[in-house]
């Protein structure tokens, strides 16, 4: 199943991941794809505010320490980016899969290991660029897990105060003047 989302700004992305953080179960693996500078890491720091980490808007992207552990207050958030790792051997030898037990991992640029992945409950969500802050989030998986937590997704975006911050199908009025 396939479901996209657009965000015009980081803060919509944040909020965005907010959400989707505040739904996420022990043992998800969040597998965010996209180019540099495509959104993840905006979109990591909003799963931890969801997950009710302390200081989400510190966090930076592990790019050369693996991973980064954030307590939170609902599940632990096993921040990883795994863009220096060059085949799929180095990532299993690592014994990354089972480092997160009870918590909820997200890795950026997962793309390179996805099967190594495939036992783990997955969700993908990659990033397209669509203009200077414009993001097109497109969320994919397969099997029951997932649908329940992009319905709830797609029920409060359309219902609740996060269409307001213009994260959906309407993009937000312009803080410019004029434009």
């Amino acid at each position: 199943m396939k479901y996209k989302l657009l965000s015009y700004n980081p803060e919509q992305t944040i909020a965005l991941g907010t959400l989707f953080g505040r739904h996420l179960r022990a043992d998800d693996v969040v597998a965010l794809i996209g180019i540099l500078g495509g959104g993840k890491t905006y979109f990591t720091k909003g799963i931890a505010q969801g997950l009710g980490v302390k200081n989400s808007n510190e966090i930076i992207s592990p790019s050369f320490t693996l991973c980064h552990i954030h307590k939170g207050k609902k599940l632990t958030l096993y921040h990883l980016d795994v863009q220096r790792l060059r085949r799929p051997a180095d990532f299993k030898d690592l014994g990354i899969i089972d480092f997160f037990p009870g918590g909820v991992a997200v890795i950026e640029w997962a793309d390179k290991f996805l099967k190594t992945l495939a036992p783990l409950h997955i969700i993908k969500v990659l990033f397209k660029v669509k203009g200077r802050t414009k993001r097109q989030l497109e969320f994919s998986f397969e099997g029951k897990r997932f649908t329940g937590l992009v319905n709830k997704l797609k029920s409060i975006i359309t219902t609740s105060d996060i269409s307001h911050s213009g994260v959906g199908s309407n993009p937000p009025p312009s803080p410019w003047p004029g434009r």
